[in-house]
């Protein structure tokens, strides 16, 4: 291994392994995926299976200036996280932390408004349509309780 080789890279507030390749190593990040990723290495112009441990401390910074704001360097805006924002309505990427704390308040205002949603996320049960007769049990309503009198 060369001297520049790092074996942990800092990115976006996360340490990465260096040995991974780019497009692997940044899909560690929340909130970046496969077609994300490789679509911020295309148009930063780097080999797709570049160690991330290689890259320079200056094309470390741009990559993450790219994971910011996606949309100054021509990403779709499809492959966004946050399109048509809710308090600001503007479209935006957001990672990590930033993206936990959205998720959490969007949950806790279903939650106030006392969607079908939020209310479902309240009480522990699946949200999208599930069926809940065989699967989603927990605790003590699987199976059957026989009564202590009967023999």
């Amino acid at each position: 291994m060369d001297e520049d080789f790092k074996h942990l890279v800092r990115i976006a507030r996360k340490d990465v392994n260096g040995n991974k390749a780019i497009i692997n190593a940044l899909t560690d990040i929340k909130g970046v995926g496969n077609g994300l990723s490789k679509a911020i290495i295309i148009a930063m112009g780097f080999d797709l299976e570049q160690k991330m441990g290689y890259l320079s401390d200056e094309d470390v910074l741009k990559i993450e200036e790219a994971l910011k704001d996606p949309q100054k360097y021509d990403i779709p805006e499809w492959m966004l996280n946050r399109r048509n924002d809710y308090e600001t309505g503007e479209t935006k990427h957001l990672i990590e932390s930033d993206l936990v704390m959205c998720l959490r308040d969007d949950l806790n205002r279903m939650k106030k408004t006392r969607s079908y949603k939020g209310r479902r996320h309240e009480v522990g049960l699946p949200v999208r349509g599930q069926r809940t007769k065989s699967t989603f049990r927990k605790g003590s309503s699987v199976g059957v309780r026989r009564r202590r009198g009967r023999q």
